[in-house]
């Protein structure tokens, strides 16, 4: 199906869900921002600029100050801001794929993008505020904005055709940044390759780029770049957009350099990661999934005689969070970690995490639909392993060992997998094997 077909649908199903969200919060009129330029303290330079991820979800046009009103029963009204500028280009709109969908309205400033929406009784607002307030539009109603979210988690045809692309996109920056990797480049040089790989600017990584050589990666969101050069391990934690959709892709290399062990133990979180992502199921509740991983490196560490402990006891005793600290993965769209990771329902209800993984960003049941990172980790990070050297624990833990493999960092690896209702579909692995 063209990309035009498939975007006509996502947004009859957008709109038919916006009605619902406005008939359940008594609303008859939502109207959507795209977002205004912010501007450093004390400066007259404007920090990149974000889309509001919920204008994104209905509209693929960047930029600010555009307005998109919603009302039951009639097509969508884009008001786009066009102003004549001469210091900056304004790029012509064209004919994009997705015109089709709206009635558009073309305006020359922000006073007229506003006028351009009427007068709408009972409406409300989601966005950067101040002017919705100006005429009386209630901003960011908290439950029509959860409701909104909870939408956002099941992902349309086009929505998955734009994760496609994106993973697409950044298996070729990997590609690229591994290259420059074995061939002794810098921090900062694997950066520009990803970025070359990914054909993308800067400000149009999914991401600030995680690219970490030995002992760096150890720090979860490393964001620095060496210059330090022939390093014995790389984790590359990079994405790319495509029409505003994400991908977030983690892969470690080892050097011929790198000691063995740590090689082998790359090899067996790869293994896991696999397994995990392969497992992703409809109706498994992620954190049910997010414990096995768990169960999974306890049982690695005790085969390469990390931990002397059986992966049960390990985990219930807590052996392996100093290790994992975070949690095996988010939900994944507009943005990268994306919204309603733990609500309960379309209600804005709170699902928290469980005690004994408080870090999880997902507590959902897994749905046909949602998008999920399944992202393991295996890391030697010296103030998490301290206090078990000084408590009854550490009698468990070979710290000879540890210390041997602590200068190598850490291992990362992740996929983007799609839940399907008769399983799931690994999006990464089909453009980026190993």
């Amino acid at each position: 199906m063209s990309l035009a077909a498939l975007f006509l649908d996502h947004l009859k199903v957008r709109q038919a869900y916006a009605e619902r969200a406005m008939a359940a919060h008594d609303c008859e009129c939502l109207v959507i921002g795209s977002g205004a330029p912010f501007t450093y303290f004390a400066d007259d330079q404007d920090a990149p600029f974000n889309t509001v991820p919920h204008f994104r979800h209905y509209c693929p046009l960047t930029g600010p100050h555009h307005l998109l009103k919603l009302q039951p029963g009639l097509k969508p009204l884009l008001v786009r801001y066009a102003p004549e500028d001469f210091w900056y280009e304004q790029q012509p709109l064209g004919t994009p794929f997705w015109l089709e969908g709206f009635d558009l309205v073309e305006v020359p400033s922000v006073e007229a993008a506003w006028a351009a929406l009427g007068s709408p009784a009972r409406a409300a607002y989601i966005g950067t505020g101040d002017p919705a307030r100006a005429v009386g539009m209630e901003v960011n109603p908290a439950g029509l904005t959860a409701f909104l979210d909870w939408g956002r988690s099941y992902k349309t045809a086009y929505e998955i055709r734009c994760l496609e692309e994106a993973t697409a996109r950044g298996a070729r920056g990997h590609a690229a940044g591994r290259r420059a990797f074995l061939a002794g480049a810098s921090e900062l040089e694997i950066h520009y390759a990803f970025m070359q790989g990914a054909e993308c600017l800067e400000f149009e990584l999914a991401f600030p780029s995680i690219v970490a050589l030995d002992e760096k990666g150890a720090t979860l969101h490393y964001e620095n770049k060496r210059g330090v050069r022939n390093g014995r391990t790389l984790l590359l934690d990079c994405g790319a957009r495509t029409r505003g959709y994400a991908s977030d892709i983690t892969r470690v290399t080892t050097s011929p350099a790198c000691d063995p062990r740590f090689t082998a133990l790359v090899a067996g979180m790869e293994r896991n990661q696999k397994e995990l992502a392969a497992a992703v199921a409809p109706g498994l509740p992620f954190g049910d999934l997010h414990h096995q991983s768990h169960l999974k490196l306890a049982a690695l560490l005790q085969e390469h005689g990390i931990l002397d402990a059986d992966p049960g006891q390990a985990v219930e005793l807590g052996l392996t969070r100093p290790f994992y600290p975070h949690g095996l993965g988010h939900l994944l769209g507009i943005q990268v970690h994306d919204v309603a990771g733990k609500l309960a329902g379309p209600d804005g209800s709170f699902a928290p995490p469980p005690a004994r993984h408080p870090t999880l960003r997902t507590t959902r049941k897994l749905e046909p639909g949602l998008v999920v990172t399944i992202e393991p980790g295996c890391y030697f990070i010296p103030m998490l392993l301290r206090p078990f050297r000084e408590n009854g624990l550490g009698r468990h833990f070979n710290w000879k060992l540890i210390d041997e493999l602590s200068p190598l960092g850490g291992i990362r690896i992740e996929d983007d997998v799609l839940v399907t209702a008769t399983g799931g579909r690994n999006l990464t692995r089909e453009h980026l094997p190993d």
